[in-house]
């Protein structure tokens, strides 16, 4: 039984049946699912290249309660506040457990237990805790320290390296130790319980966090920081819609888990370890690929993240910024020059794929990794990333690298990239992959750009490249072939080619575009990854077919296991779990598609549409050039309301200017601007000529 009444709760009787279904609890630097006996930490990874995997810590809170008298339970997960509740119910009292990873202070996981009578007694009520703990490691090996201010101690390194002459990272946990049992006297109605863990990489951080553990819980204000935290970060953005309840609290859950795998936004470490496909919560020796950071982090769930929270966009960028030299040495391992940014990435950006064959092909990551940049840059104007924060470092070693990568063909005088493998891992060693060449030309062309922007000397052969590059097309058929010899009708993984005219936004006219996705989805394995159909959607609803887009969104709802919305890489629950991937592309085909959104150079295009069963949607919090708008679209009508402005030199003065009319409109502060339901953009005034291409 689950309970629908608050779409933001996810509430059930029954746990689901497999246990990787569980909901994960994280704050991007923690991780964990609740009741394992495991958890990770962002940036701690243990094995050389290919073996290597988060290291398993283990997870003193791994705790079940248990009443003897017989009870009813419920389980929720409260995704307004992050915290997992366990509720047991008898006759004679009620026992609440409740589990969060603290949101503001991230070294920090809390258990709390509550214990209330129901009608007075004489006799004292217990609840047993079921601790399935051990201070032990398979990764770390552990040795026990003097306690702390109550707390028990241990300490450990990981065992090998990422790489040879590596560090391995040392792990400091400091816990309030859990007793078997929880006694609440007769003479008291009621009684709480708090049980801290702090995980750090250093005895000094962990005294530390562990000291403002005990503070805050001094001051009862322990659990009031995390649920301040979580509710200042779901004010800046909302993503919901009227019409479908399945499809808002998938969004809801969407949300929520893409966000929690971030790290705080108050967070200045600049230690962000990246995202997984699994989130921090999964990614051990052997599962949900290792905790290693993909394409997936760029493409799939950057996207929907940054239109909200730009600083958490830029904490992904200077994630990459932190593996350049790996990205260098990948690169002349290859034998060329430039950065080669690695398929599967760790801590220092050395390839730590387990099969040589995709860090060797799949070198469309280069292409996904500036899309990013690009975007961050069109969405902020931001040069201080670029500048102090190496972005162009980035930017410009990616197009030395595609520069070196390609070979020149006489035949038809165009640069073609060979043995490569395309983002359908079905095929390797193809020439010229129409996705990976356009992501070539995209990046290339962005790097000229950029150069342009900061006043740099860009090599002449970035714009030679990008304007010869091979792009496969069949005129006969008038479509793009996934690949040189690519033959028509053969199955793919995944999305591929239809990422061409989003995220890409390669310019095709639209019988094209319709060709792309029509020929592509006939033959796209229905197994396949979760975020495939977002993106076939986002085409459709481009093209103005709303209700083709719908039916195709609505596969992906196979994908969302049990009652508390966690995704699985495959719809038969098979592969990743808690897929950020499928999330990302998920929250997408909302954000970009039902919108039309689409981030430019000058301005934010958008071009909304939404399918019959949608009367509307509500985005809050939208972060354009440093201002936050609200919008909300209905069947025929578009309101925005500038919610605020950043007080800084940069900030500009915004209007909506519409494709149709080519009416301008000023967006001031709190002012509704509506108007009827048609594409048009967001730009700043003095560049309103040159923001839509009429």
């Amino acid at each position: 039984m689950s309970s629908d009444l608050d779409p933001y709760v996810f509430t059930t009787d029954t746990l689901p049946s497999d246990p990787r279904f569980l909901p994960p609890l994280a704050n991007g630097l923690l991780g964990w699912r609740v009741f394992n006996s495991v958890l990770h930490m962002g940036g701690v990874y243990n094995g050389e290249g290919g073996h290597c995997h988060r290291a398993d810590v283990p997870c003193p809170v791994a705790v079940k309660a248990e009443m003897e008298d017989a009870v009813q339970h419920i389980y929720s997960l409260n995704t307004n506040t992050g915290i997992f509740t366990h509720t047991l119910t008898s006759a004679s009292a009620t026992a609440s457990q409740s589990l969060y990873c603290h949101r503001f202070y991230p070294n920090m996981i809390v258990m709390e237990v509550l214990l209330e009578r129901q009608v007075t007694s004489d006799q004292p009520v217990s609840v047993n805790l079921l601790s399935s703990f051990t201070p032990q490691s398979k990764d770390i090996v552990f040795e026990t320290g003097p306690g702390y201010k109550g707390g028990s101690y241990i300490l450990g390194q990981t065992s090998t390296a990422e790489f040879p002459g590596g560090s391995c990272p040392s792990v400091h946990l400091i816990w309030t130790p859990v007793p078997s049992t929880l006694v609440l006297p007769p003479e008291q109605s009621q009684a709480r319980w708090g049980f801290i863990l702090v995980v750090a990489n250093s005895l000094d951080s962990a005294q530390t966090s562990f000291d403002e553990a005990l503070g805050l819980m001094a001051t009862g204000n322990l659990r009031p920081s995390h649920e301040k935290a979580w509710k200042e970060l779901w004010l800046q953005s909302k993503v919901e819609v009227s019409g479908s309840r399945d499809l808002n609290k998938a969004l809801i859950g969407c949300m929520f888990y893409l966000l929690s795998a971030f790290p705080s936004i108050h967070d200045d470490s600049r230690s962000f370890g990246g995202v997984s496909p699994g989130g921090l919560s999964n990614g051990g020796d052997g599962q949900d690929y290792w905790g290693h950071v993909f394409w997936d982090q760029d493409i799939w769930m950057y996207p929907g993240i940054a239109l909200f929270y730009p600083k958490l966009a830029r904490a992904v960028l200077e994630y990459r910024v932190g593996t350049v030299d790996g990205a260098k040495d990948n690169a002349q391992k290859q034998g060329f020059k430039g950065l080669k940014f690695p398929w599967e990435s760790a801590v220092s950006g050395r390839e730590v794929c387990p099969e040589d064959i995709y860090g060797q092909q799949e070198i469309h990551i280069n292409g996904d990794v500036t899309l990013a940049f690009q975007h961050y840059l069109y969405l902020t104007e931001d040069l201080s990333m670029f500048k102090e924060g190496r972005g162009s470092e980035v930017v410009y070693g990616v197009a030395d690298y595609w520069v070196s990568r390609v070979n020149w063909n006489p035949d038809d005088q165009m640069y073609h990239l060979l043995g490569v493998m395309p983002p359908d891992e079905y095929y390797y060693n193809v020439n010229n992959s129409v996705y990976t060449n356009a992501a070539a030309k995209l990046s290339l062309q962005f790097a000229v750009e950029l150069a342009n922007l900061l006043q740099d000397a860009a090599p002449k052969e970035w714009q030679e490249v990008a304007e010869h590059i091979k792009i496969p097309f069949d005129q006969e058929s008038q479509y793009h072939p996934e690949f040189d010899g690519y033959t028509k009708g053969h199955p793919v993984k995944q999305a591929d080619t239809v990422l061409l005219g989003y995220p890409l936004g390669l310019p095709m006219p639209p019988e094209v575009r319709r060709n792309d996705l029509t020929i592509y989805e006939q033959v796209t394995d229905p197994n396949g990854p979760a975020m495939t159909w977002g993106m076939f959607a986002i085409g459709w609803l481009e093209l103005g077919e709303a209700e083709k887009a719908q039916l195709l969104l609505e596969k992906c709802f196979k994908n969302i296991q049990g009652p508390f919305q966690v995704w699985s890489e495959s719809s038969d629950g098979s592969g990743a779990v808690n897929f950020l991937t499928g999330m990302g592309g998920f929250l997408q085909a909302v954000l970009f598609g039902y919108t039309g959104f689409r981030v430019q150079k000058d301005c934010l295009a958008f071009s909304p549409l939404l399918p019959n069963d949608i009367q509307e949607l509500c985005l809050r919090g939208m972060n354009y050039l440093g201002s936050k708008m609200d919008w909300l679209l209905r069947k025929e009508e578009v309101c925005i309301i500038l919610r605020e402005q950043s007080h800084s030199a940069d900030t500009f003065d915004l209007q909506v200017v519409l494709k149709e009319s080519g009416m301008k409109i000023p967006l001031t502060p709190g002012k509704p601007v509506t108007f009827h339901r048609q594409p048009g953009s967001i730009c700043k005034v003095e560049s309103a000529t040159s923001c839509w291409p009429f």
